[in-house]
């Protein structure tokens, strides 16, 4: 017997979701991040993007567009596998990424770029490393933006820049929270500000 298919309302319900958060998205904020990682860029900065999660992924992919499109010097500390397990096994989970952020001698110059769906919470204790980063960052004078959902939690009160993601369906928080944080940065790193390079398809399509 094949699989159900889903239905039609969901895709259409879906969709229309998406298309709700585009409209409400904070067209400024965007804009303010913009500027803030075209300032850490023109003064030799570096930009460290933390996500635990789907949103650990997108924080690799992240890294990889600030490099190749922006210009901009960036890590994320959970592309290093071995040295993520080895601090929480050892020195416990919740401070994984300060210590990874202190010996890579976090500066004032520097920006710690967080995604989150939640934005790191103290109460309930959800994502807290994030939470600890957050504080971390203030206090050596980084920047601190973030691309989260729901409230923004820890992140949304205490970043320079936030763009949060609109919830449309309490539902649906994860999925379009993650999905709309690859809709930001990738506005981000094709913004004039920012955009040095383009991508393969579209220098083979200027080509022809």
């Amino acid at each position: 017997m094949s699989a159900s298919l889903p239905s039609p309302d969901f895709v259409e319900a879906f969709l229309g979701q998406v298309a709700e958060i585009t409209h409400r998205l904070d067209r400024h904020a965007i804009e303010s991040m913009a500027a803030g990682l075209e300032r850490v860029r023109g003064a030799g900065g570096r930009v460290f993007v933390l996500g635990v999660g789907g949103s650990a992924a997108n924080a690799c992919h992240l890294v990889n567009d600030l490099r190749k499109l922006a210009g901009i010097e960036a890590y994320a500390p959970t592309d290093n596998v071995a040295e993520l397990t080895a601090r929480a096994n050892d020195e416990g989970w919740d401070t994984v990424f300060t210590a990874w952020l202190a010996e890579s001698r976090l500066a004032p110059g520097d920006a710690l770029l967080v995604l989150s769906v939640g934005g790191g919470s103290w109460e309930p204790p959800i994502s807290t490393p994030l939470a600890h980063a957050v504080d971390y960052a203030a206090a050596v004078g980084a920047s601190v933006l973030g691309i989260v959902g729901r409230d923004g939690g820890h992140t949304a009160r205490h970043a320079e820049v936030c763009v949060l993601i609109p919830t449309v369906d309490p539902e649906r928080v994860t999925p379009l929270t993650e999905a709309f944080q690859a809709v930001v940065w990738h506005l981000l790193v094709t913004h004039p500000r920012l955009s040095q390079r383009r991508g393969r398809w579209e220098d083979a399509a200027r080509s022809r």
